[in-house]
């Protein structure tokens, strides 16, 4: 029988092999000059303006371990020596576990491209999905612009003085993922001198890159927001965007398009060149057909935007995506979605890959989906922002998504700054304009495990960051996930939040003391945390045990061991009526950090190992018992609240 620890062990040595044989073929190659080729017309997930473009095909990278600074580094992107072919997305030490790869380095990616038309009125745009950490961009010799922080999309346009209309570009990115303990998440040392940190730190351009083409307007932002009063009441549908305008000259223009059924038509705007215009119009929809889980229906949404000029009105760009109708709510304590109380059972969940570590494909992602649904989960949670088309698929399979940013474990002395939680507050609005028109999305998460027993500095950030939620969206709750330990009492400065997320290992670690060693206190201590919150949605945002070998049941680390104790725990939280959910932590294993033990008295560092899925893909056998509890959990109530 194949065990995960043995086909980790298999894994290892095939990662090895690859890894040497992709020497051979870099040795090889690397004296060559990259061939510039035309950017495809295609994407890799379906919401978003017309005329992208993916940067597919052989990009080059060299690695600059010794960090010479950006002025010394640069000069080497016009040598062909010293450059390796790769594609992207890219993580530069996917197979990589060395204590040096997870401290950082800096890497330079550079792709030769021709435009896909050389028309003088057009205007380009550069897009880069995610990149970690500090990234700086050119354009053949020309700074564009820089930007700070993963797993978000930002952009830069290219200047029509910088670009070469007929012949060959070269962007050139330059990528730091050397981590400070003010970055989100942070990076540092313990008292011990060991490293810390929740989840790998894999540098590069983890997602991927578009060139976008814009002909005089650009759709800036496209907001959907549909609002549900009740259950069974007419909704009404919010379409607004901010237009920009791209063009040397001023631009009339109309956008018309389409919910579903219904046509749309923002109304006409008169915009000068540079500046920005918003329109909108409310819909009502009289009897909507609205998302759950169980029918994730969706609406087709297009606009488009003609130039009002002429006769002819053309169509300048394009949008389109896909909404849903629903409500998502806390009233006295419930979260209701469309008025029916919640009482779900979900995963946590790292982008990790043997090979290609956070580079990952959407054949991956579409597995992920899959074993969710498989297991029954109706909720998914990470610790940063997911993939536009993780996202687009949670839409289409009905799973529920916490949407998190990546506040995790910053130290109070850190939040004391101001610049430190204005960023982070930053880093929430551009995670709801990233993913806000996502049915799937349940809750804006504001962090995840600050101090457990936080004070006026952690106060001032949460509800700074409730109230930048609510401004931008007051259709969804606002939370924040919380390490459980019965010492952290009641703490007013969670008053600004709807939703508590509680992360509890009773059982498994220790905690300060020993306050969580002991299982059987995890019922007294969620009652207490009832106590305290009678009105928040309480939710078990984690709890997991780590699982490599074959042993005992009282021996942790072993498969019975953590099928014990997924048993004793689903089985508390059934005893608790007034739970909003409860999700496990993790369903795949994940590397996270040099020396990780995680609690095992035989770990395999750097992998986490409390996944239900081993790292090299094998189910181990507590995952059939989650799958039973939480197929055999009524995670929606049948009927709405009256009224709801």
């Amino acid at each position: 029988m194949t065990t995960p620890a043995t086909a980790r062990v298999r894994c290892r040595l095939a990662a090895l092999v690859v890894g040497l044989l992709s020497v051979l073929v870099v040795n090889a190659a690397a004296a060559q000059a990259q061939s510039a080729s035309v950017p495809s017309a295609k994407t890799l997930y379906y919401a978003g303006p017309s005329g992208r473009y993916l940067m597919d095909g052989q990009w080059l990278f060299r690695l600059d371990p010794k960090d010479r600074g950006i002025s010394e580094g640069f000069k080497d992107q016009v040598a062909t020596a010293g450059w390796s072919p790769i594609t992207v997305p890219n993580a530069w030490n996917a197979t990589d576990e060395s204590l040096e790869s997870f401290q950082g380095s800096v890497g330079w990616y550079r792709k030769d491209f021709r435009l896909p038309s050389a028309a003088k009125d057009l205007s380009w745009v550069v897009r880069l999905e995610s990149v970690n950490y500090r990234s700086r961009v050119w354009l053949n010799g020309k700074p564009l612009g820089s930007n700070r922080g993963a797993y978000l999309p930002f952009e830069l346009r290219l200047p029509s003085s910088a670009l070469k209309r007929g012949a060959t570009n070269r962007l050139v990115v330059r990528v730091e993922n050397k981590r400070f303990a003010y970055d989100f998440p942070p990076s540092g040392l313990s008292v011990a001198g060991a490293p810390t940190g929740g989840w790998w730190n894999y540098g590069g351009l983890l997602r991927e890159v578009y060139l976008r083409k814009v002909d005089k307007l650009d759709f800036s932002r496209v907001l959907v927001r549909p609002e549900l009063p009740c259950s069974t009441c007419a909704a009404t549908v919010l379409v607004q965007t901010v237009l920009r305008n791209a063009g040397p000259g001023t631009v009339r223009t109309r956008v018309t398009g389409r919910f579903g059924s219904q046509r749309l038509d923002l109304g006409t705007a008169v915009i000068s060149p540079g500046a920005f215009k918003s329109l909108s119009r409310t819909i009502t929809v009289s009897k909507p057909k609205l998302w759950t889980p169980a029918t994730p229906n969706l609406y087709d949404v297009s606009l488009k935007a003609t130039d009002a000029k002429g006769k002819k009105q053309p169509v300048l760009q394009s949008y389109r995506l896909r909404s849903g109708i629903r409500s998502i709510k806390v009233v006295n304590g419930k979260l209701l979605l469309n008025g029916r109380p919640l009482n779900f059972r979900g995963l946590g969940m790292h982008e990790d890959d043997p090979k290609l570590g956070f580079a990952i494909t959407n054949q991956i992602r579409d597995r992920e989906i899959a074993e969710a649904k498989e297991l029954g989960a109706t909720m998914l949670r990470s610790h940063y922002p997911l993939h536009p088309y993780t996202m687009e698929r949670a839409d289409q399979e009905g799973v529920m998504i916490w949407s998190e940013i990546p506040v995790y474990s910053i130290r109070t002395a850190e939040l004391k700054k101001k610049i430190v939680r204005d960023l982070a507050a930053k880093e929430l609005a551009e995670n709801i304009a990233a993913n806000g028109n996502h049915p799937s999305v349940m809750v804006w998460s504001v962090g995840n495990e600050l101090s457990a027993r936080p004070g006026a500095v952690q106060g001032a950030y949460l509800a700074k960051a409730a109230k930048t939620a609510k401004q931008l969206d007051p259709t969804r709750p606002v939370g924040y996930a919380v390490a459980g330990y019965p010492a952290a009492g009641c703490q007013p400065e969670y008053a600004p939040l709807d939703i508590l997320g509680i992360n509890e290992y009773f059982g498994w670690y220790p905690g300060p003391n020993g306050q969580v060693a002991d299982r059987t206190l995890l019922s007294a201590y969620l009652d207490s945390v009832h106590a305290c919150y009678p009105n928040k949605a309480l939710v078990i945002s984690e709890t997991g045990a780590e699982a490599n070998r074959d042993g005992p049941v009282e021996e942790k680390g072993t498969y019975a061991f953590q099928q014990d104790y997924v048993n004793f725990h689903f089985g508390v939280y059934a005893t608790k009526p007034w739970l909003a959910g409860a999700m496990y932590w993790a369903m795949e294993e994940f590397r996270v950090r040099p020396g990780w033990q995680g609690g095992n008295p035989r770990p395999d560092p750097p992998i986490h190992q409390k996944g239900l899925i081993s790292f090299a893909g094998v189910k181990k056998p507590a995952w059939f018992d989650v799958q039973r509890m939480f197929k055999g959990t009524t995670q929606i109530r049948a009927t709405a609240l009256p009224g709801r």
